[in-house]
C-alpha cells in the first residue's frame, strides 16, 4: 500500500504541478491540460486569424493497476474550447473498455475508471473521445484517439517455468565445471522499474555447487567429487525480484543432479588366490570354475577382461568374461588325465576395456591373482586306440572271414579287462560279428558292393569290473568291387541312317555303362563282332576314351532294299578278370534331306510314289475304310432281308426267339418293345398299330370284371387271352403270345394244343414213352395228369 501511495503522489506532482515539457500543438487539433487537471483538449473551429493559445501536447493518460479504494479511480479530463460551460456540449466515450472499464461524465468530461486493472492481463486501453451538440446531436469537433496505460506494480513473483530440472556432471570435475542454467521469468513490466528484475541465489547444495546470480548458471564449488561416496545432489535455487531487495518477490526451484561415472577405479581382487578342484572326466569347454574382480564404477567402466598369464596349465585352460556378471568363467581346453597330473598353477589378469587417460597417473587399471586347480580321479570308461577305425573287403568273401580288430584299454590306476560287442542299433541286419574279448570284426553274411558299397556301425566296449562304463567307436567298413559284370552298351539301342548316307560317315557315338564299382582309370573298348566283319555294311571305330562311333561302309542305303540291319558291338573292360558283351543295335534305314535330317522312317512310306504327301496318304486310307464300310453294311442288309422271308414262310417258322439289348422299365412299362413278332404274323399283317407307342386316339379304359375266388384258373385264362386279342392297345406284359401254326419237320410234329379238333381229355400221351430218354420226363408228367383225370371221372 505503501507502495501505491508513493507511486499515486508521484503521478500527481508530474500530471498536476506541470513538470512536463511543453510540446508544440499538432496542426489541426490542440490537445492541452489545463492547471491541475488531466485534461484533453479537442480542437474547436477557429478564424485563421485567431490567435492559438499554447499548451501540452498529451494523448494519453496513466491508471494505476490493482487499485483498491472504494471510490472510482479518477483517470482525466475531457475539454472542448467549444465548451463555454452551458451545459450545450455532451462527451461521448467509445474504445476498448468504454462503458465497462472506463465511464465519462457528459458533462464535464471527467474520465473515472470503474474496477481495479490488471497490467498482465492487458497493458493499455485505446479509446475515441467526442464533443457532440446536445441539441442538434451533431458533432462538435472530430474524434480524438488517446490511450489509457495501466501502470504497474509490482505485483507478480519469479516462476521457473521449465522446473523442477535435472542435471548431469561427471565425477571427478574440476572447480566451476558447468551443470546447468535455470531461468526464471517475472510477468511484471520489465521497463518500468526494478519489478521483472529477477536476481539468482542458492539455498540449498552448498558447498557442493555455485550459481550466477544474473545469468542462473550453475557450476561445481568443490573439486574431485566422486561418485562413488555420492552419487546424487539436490539443490534448491531462488530466483527473487527488485534486484534481490527487502520487500521483492521470490520464487524457488529444485534441480537434481547425478553425478556420472568415468574409469577412475581399477578392478581389484578379493584375494590373491583361487582354489578349484576339477574331476578329470570333465568334457573339453565346459566351465569349471569362476573368479571374479571387483571394479566400483559403473557401466562401461566397470567392464572387465581376463587373460591367463603364459605358464604353467595355459594351454589347458581358458578363460572369458562373463558380460552380465563380469566375471572370469574358466573352461577347460583339452581333456584332463589324472594318471598323468594331478594339480595345475596359473595367474590370471583382470583389467579394464575402456581407460581414461586422465587418470593413468593414479595406477596400473589392472590386477593379478593365482588359480590352484586339483584334478580328482574318476573310474573311467575303456579308451579305444583310434577314434575312427577304416576297414576294406572284398564282397563274396566267405562268411568268417576276418576283416580287422579294435583295441580300448582301461586307462585307470586298476586297469581291468575290457569286452567288445556290436552296437545292434547301428548294425540291425547282422552283417558282421566281433569277438567279445579280441576285438576282432568278421563277416557274417555275403556282402555284395551292387547293393551295398560301404557299412557304418558302432562298436562298445566296457569294464568288467563296471559295465556300466562304456566307450563307443564308430567303423566304416568299404566293400571292395570285384569284377563280374560285364561293360554293356548305353542308351540308346537303336539308331538311324539316311539313305544318302556316304562310306566313312559317323552315324551314331555310343559308350558303355558297367555296373561294378569303375576304379580310377578303367578303360572301355569296342569292336565288330567277328560273324559281321565279313562285307560289313557298317563297322565299329573305338575313339579310345570309352565312346566309339558307329560308320558307314557303303554309299548310300535303300529301304526298298533292306530296312533293318542289325549290328553286333562286342565291348570289353579293363578289369581282372576281363568281362565282355555282345550288344546288338537296331540300324533304321530313312529318308533325310541334303543336310541330313531325317524326314521319313515309316515303313510304308517305301512304296508310297516319290512325293506322296501325308495328307494324301490319309485321304486314300479314308477311302479305303468308307469302301469296306459300305460292303459290310450291305451284306447285312442282305442277311437281314434273307432272315424277314424265312420269318413270313409258314412252313419254315418255328419258336422264334427276340433278343433285345434294351432293358425295360418294368411291368408298368408299357412304351419300350414292340413284341408283335411274338404274335401271329397275319394279325401283325391286319392289325397295323404300333404296339411300342402310345396310340393317339384317346382309348377307354377296359372294363374287367372281378374274379371270383373260386372261378376256375382256365376260364381266367381264357378270358384275359379274349382281352388281349380284342385289345390292339393292350400293354406286353401277363400277355399270353398265341401261335396259329407250328413249324414242320419236328419228329414230333406240332406240340401245340391250339386248332386241335380234340379236347385235353381226349388226348393219349402214351406215344411219349417211344420217343426215348429225352422225353421220360415229359411223358411222366402227362402220363400223371392222365390217371388224375381217370380218377376224377370215376
Amino acid at each position: 500500500m505503501l507502495t501505491r501511495n508513493c507511486l499515486s503522489l508521484l503521478l500527481w506532482v508530474l500530471f498536476d504541478g506541470g513538470l512536463l515539457t511543453p510540446l508544440q500543438p499538432q496542426p489541426q487539433q490542440t490537445l492541452a491540460t489545463e492547471p491541475r487537471e488531466n485534461v484533453i483538449h479537442l480542437p474547436g473551429q477557429r478564424s485563421h486569424f485567431q490567435r492559438v493559445k499554447r499548451g501540452w501536447v498529451w494523448n494519453q493518460f496513466f491508471v494505476l493497476e490493482e487499485y483498491m479504494g472504494s471510490e472510482p479511480q479518477y483517470v482525466g479530463k475531457l475539454h472542448s474550447d467549444l465548451d463555454k460551460g452551458e451545459g450545450t456540449v455532451k462527451y461521448t466515450l467509445s474504445g476498448d473498455g468504454a462503458g465497462t472499464v472506463f465511464t465519462i461524465d457528459e458533462t464535464t468530461g471527467d474520465i473515472h475508471a470503474i474496477r481495479s486493472l490488471d497490467r498482465e492481463e492487458k497493458p493499455f486501453y485505446t479509446l475515441r473521445a467526442q464533443a457532440v451538440d446536445i441539441e442538434t446531436r451533431k458533432p462538435l469537433e472530430p474524434e480524438s484517439e488517446f490511450i489509457i496505460k495501466v501502470q504497474d506494480i509490482n505485483d507478480n513473483e519469479p516462476k521457473f517455468l521449465d522446473g523442477p530440472y535435472v542435471a548431469t556432471v561427471p565425477e571427478m570435475s574440476p572447480v566451476g565445471a558447468y551443470v546447468l542454467q535455470v531461468k526464471a521469468t517475472d510477468a511484471d513490466d520489465p521497463t518500468y522499474g526494478n519489478s521483472a528484475r529477477v536476481v539468482y541465489s542458492i539455498l540449498q547444495g552448498q558447498p557442493y555447487f555455485s550459481i550466477d546470480p544474473k545469468t542462473g548458471v550453475i557450476r561445481t564449488a568443490l573439486p574431485n567429487m566422486d561418485r562413488e561416496v555420492k552419487e546424487q545432489y539436490q539443490v534448491l535455487i531462488q530466483a527473487k525480484d527488485m534486484g534481490g531487495q527487502l520487500g521483492g518477490l521470490a520464487g524457488t526451484t529444485i534441480v537434481n543432479i547425478t553425478l556420472t561415472d568415468v574409469n577412475d577405479n581399477p578392478p581389484r581382487f578379493p584375494k590373491s588366490i583361487f582354489h578349484l578342484k576339477v574331476p578329470e572326466s570333465s568334457p573339453v569347454g565346459s566351465a569349471i570354475g569362476r573368479i571374479r574382480a571387483v571394479d566400483p564404477d559403473f557401466g562401461q567402466n566397470a567392464e572387465i577382461e581376463y587373460n591367463i598369464v603364459p605358464g604353467d596349465g595355459g594351454n589347458l585352460f581358458d578363460i572369458v568374461t562373463d558380460e552380465e556378471t563380469q566375471e572370469g568363467v574358466i573352461k577347460l581346453k583339452k581333456p584332463l588325465d589324472f594318471e598323468t597330473k594331478k594339480a595345475y598353477t596359473f595367474k590370471v589378469e583382470a583389467s579394464n576395456l575402456h581407460l581414461d587417460h586422465r587418470f593413468h597417473s593414479a595406477g596400473p587399471f589392472k590386477d593379478t591373482a593365482t588359480v590352484k586347480i586339483s584334478v580328482l580321479d574318476v573310474d573311467e570308461p575303456p579308451v579305444f586306440s583310434k577314434p575312427l577305425y577304416t576297414m576294406e573287403v572284398y564282397e563274396d568273401t566267405p562268411v568268417g572271414t576276418i576283416i580287422g580288430a579294435v583295441t580300448a584299454q582301461d586307462l585307470d590306476v586298476g586297469s581291468s579287462a575290457v569286452r567288445y560287442f556290436i552296437d545292434w542299433k547301428s548294425d540291425g541286419d547282422s552283417y558282421f560279428t566281433i569277438d567279445g574279448n579280441e576285438g576282432t570284426i568278421a563277416t557274417n553274411e555275403l556282402l555284395d558292393r551292387e547293393s551295398t558299397a560301404q557299412y557304418n556301425f558302432s562298436i562298445i566296449a566296457s569294464k568288467v569290473s563296471n559295465p556300466l562304463l562304456t566307450s563307443k567307436v564308430n567303423i566304416l567298413i568299404n566293400v571292395l568291387d570285384v569284377n563280374e559284370f560285364p561293360p554293356e552298351i548305353s542308351v540308346p539301342y537303336e539308331t538311324a541312317v539316311c539313305e544318302n548316307a556316304k562310306p566313312g560317315q559317323i552315324i551314331q557315338i555310343v559308350s558303355a555303362a558297367d555296373r561294378d564299382l569303375s576304379p580310377a582309370g578303367q578303360h572301355f573298348s569296342f569292336r565288330l563282332a567277328p560273324e559281321a566283319a565279313i562285307k560289313p555294311n557298317f563297322t565299329v571305330r573305338d575313339f579310345r576314351n570309352n565312346t566309339a562311333g558307329i560308320e558307314a561302309r557303303r554309299n548310300g542305303y535303300s529301304r526298298r532294299q533292306q530296312e533293318l540291319y542289325f549290328l553286333p558291338v562286342i565291348i570289353e573292360d579293363s578289369s581282372y578278370p576281363v568281362q565282355s558283351s555282345t550288344n546288338t543295335m537296331t540300324i533304321r534305314v530313312c529318308r533325310c534331306d541334303s543336310d541330313g535330317t531325317i524326314l521319313s522312317c515309316n515303313v510304308e512310306a517305301i512304296f508310297l510314289p516319290v512325293g506322296l504327301s501325308t495328307g494324301a496318304l490319309i485321304a486314300i486310307l479314308l477311302c479305303i475304310i468308307i469302301l469296306l464300310a459300305i460292303v459290310v453294311l450291305y451284306v447285312a442288309l442282305r442277311r437281314q432281308k434273307k432272315k424277314d422271308t424265312l420269318m413270313t414262310s409258314k412252313e419254315d417258322i418255328r419258336d422264334n426267339v427276340i433278343h433285345y439289348d434294351d432293358e425295360g422299365g418294368g411291368e408298368e412299362d408299357t412304351q419300350a418293345f414292340d413284341i408283335g413278332a411274338l404274335r401271329n404274323p397275319k394279325v401283325i399283317e391286319e392289325n397295323k398299330i404300333r404296339r411300342d407307342i402310345k396310340p393317339d386316339s384317346l382309348c377307354l379304359p377296359r372294363q374287367r370284371p372281378p374274379v371270383e375266388d373260386n372261378t376256375d384258373i382256365r376260364d381266367f385264362i381264357h378270358q384275359r387271352l379274349q382281352e388281349n386279342d380284342l385289345d390292339p392297345t393292350a400293354p406286353p406284359y401277363d400277355s399270353l403270345a398265341t401261335y396259329a401254326y407250328e413249324g414242320s419237320g419236328s419228329v414230333a410234329e406240332s406240340l401245340s394244343s391250339i386248332d386241335s379238333l380234340t379236347t385235353e381229355a381226349d388226348q393219349d400221351y402214351d406215344y411219349l414213352t417211344d420217343w426215348g430218354p429225352r422225353f421220360k420226363v415229359l411223358a411222366d408228367m402227362f402220363g400223371e395228369e392222365e390217371s388224375y383225370n381217370s380218377d376224377k371221372v370215376t
